[in-house]
C-alpha cells in the first residue's frame, strides 16, 4: 500500500496498490460498468465512475447500489463527484463511503451545465470555497479522497494554487487536466504545466490531456516526471490502450488486436449489467471508428432498436 500522511487528520490515509501506472478517466456515457470492466482487465490502474451529481446520490440514496452501479472485478475503483453545496457534498460522500476505493472530487470539467452550478472548473476561482469544501470532504470520510483539475479558467494561472490548497487539506493524489477551462477539449493540452505540478507538490500526481496511443503515454511520463497518466476519449471503443500502454512502458513493443471481438465482449458484460440499450450502441459507434467501412457500419447501426439486432449485424460484420 502507498501511505501520504493527511494534514487535516491526525492518522495515515491509504491509497490502494495500483496494478499500472495508466488510469482510465471518468467520461458521461462511456464509462458505465461493462466498459470500466474491460479496460481494468485489460490493464487500466484505476477506473473511475462517471462523474456523478451529489444532488442524485443523496436524492437516491435507498438505491445507491443500482444507481451508481459496479463490480467487485472493477477495483481499485473511485467515484467521481461534483457539486458545490457542502451539506450535500459531505451527505454523499458519506453515502458512497463503503463502496468506492477513492472519493474523487471533481474541478475539471468545463461543461456550462456543471459551471453554471459554480461547479466543476468553475470553483478554480474560488480558492477559499475550495479549501473549505476539501477540508470538510476529507474530515468526513476514511477513504482517501483525490481531485481532478484544469490548468485555470481562461489562463493556466490556477493549478498551482489549488494544488497547494489540496495539499494541505489532505488531498491524497491531484490529477491535472492540462488545459484551461475555455480550451473545453480544443487545442493541445500543455504538458509543462503537469511538469510544474510535479515540482511543487509531494502527493501523487496523475497527467491528463492528449494522451492518444502508447508512445504518448511514455512520453508524459518522461517528459513531466508525473506519477501515473490517465487516458480518456483515447480509450473510448478502445479498451485494448491500457494492454498496449502497459506493454509499451515494459517492452518497448506491443501488438494489435480484435477491436470486434473486444466489443463482443463489451456486449456480455453490457447484458449482465443491464446497460440501456442507447448506451450499448452509442458504444458500439465508438468500437467502429477507424475500421474500414466504418462509417457503413455506424450508419447501420443507427437504425439498430435492440440488443439482439445489434449482436446479428455485428456478426454480419
Amino acid at each position: 500500500m502507498v501511505r501520504y500522511k493527511n494534514v487535516a487528520k491526525s492518522h495515515i490515509f491509504m491509497l490502494p496498490k495500483f496494478t499500472s501506472k495508466v488510469f482510465l478517466a471518468p467520461m458521461m456515457n462511456i464509462t458505465d460498468p461493462a466498459f470500466r470492466l474491460l479496460c481494468r482487465e485489460n490493464g487500466a490502474g484505476l477506473v473511475y465512475t462517471e462523474l456523478t451529481s451529489v444532488n442524485s446520490i443523496v436524492a437516491k440514496e435507498k438505491e445507491i447500489k443500482n444507481f451508481v452501479e459496479f463490480s467487485e472485478k472493477e477495483r481499485p475503483i473511485a467515484i467521481q463527484l461534483f457539486g458545490s453545496d457542502k451539506e450535500l457534498l459531505i451527505r454523499a460522500a458519506k453515502i458512497v463511503e463503503p463502496y468506492f476505493d477513492i472519493i474523487d472530487y471533481n474541478m475539471g470539467c468545463p461543461s456550462a451545465k456543471i459551471t453554471k452550478q459554480m461547479a466543476g472548473a468553475a470553483l478554480l476561482q474560488k480558492p477559499k470555497i475550495v479549501r473549505d469544501l476539501l477540508s470538510s470532504l476529507v474530515d468526513a470520510v476514511d477513504k482517501p479522497v483525490t481531485l481532478k483539475i484544469r490548468a485555470g479558467v481562461d489562463k493556466p494561472d490556477k493549478f498551482l494554487k489549488i494544488a497547494e490548497i489540496a495539499e494541505e487539506t489532505g488531498i491524497q493524489m491531484i490529477t491535472l487536466h492540462a488545459r484551461t477551462l475555455e480550451q473545453g477539449y480544443s487545442g493541445e493540452a500543455d504538458w509543462s504545466l503537469i511538469k510544474k505540478l510535479k515540482e511543487n507538490v509531494s502527493i501523487p500526481v496523475v497527467g491528463n490531456g492528449d494522451i492518444q496511443t502508447p508512445e504518448d503515454a511514455k512520453k508524459m511520463l518522461e517528459e513531466t516526471g508525473c506519477d501515473y497518466v490517465m487516458i480518456g476519449r483515447a480509450a473510448r471503443g478502445d479498451h485494448f490502450i491500457f494492454k498496449q500502454a502497459n506493454d509499451f512502458l515494459k517492452t518497448g513493443k506491443y501488438d494489435d488486436y480484435d477491436r470486434i471481438e473486444g466489443f463482443r465482449k463489451y456486449l456480455k458484460y453490457a447484458k449482465k449489467f443491464n446497460i440501456n440499450f442507447s448506451a450499448v450502441r452509442a458504444q458500439a459507434m465508438y468500437f467502429t471508428k477507424g475500421m474500414k467501412g466504418g462509417a457503413e457500419i455506424r450508419c447501420r447501426l443507427s437504425r439498430i432498436k435492440d440488443l439482439e439486432e445489434l449482436k446479428n449485424s455485428l456478426e454480419k460484420i
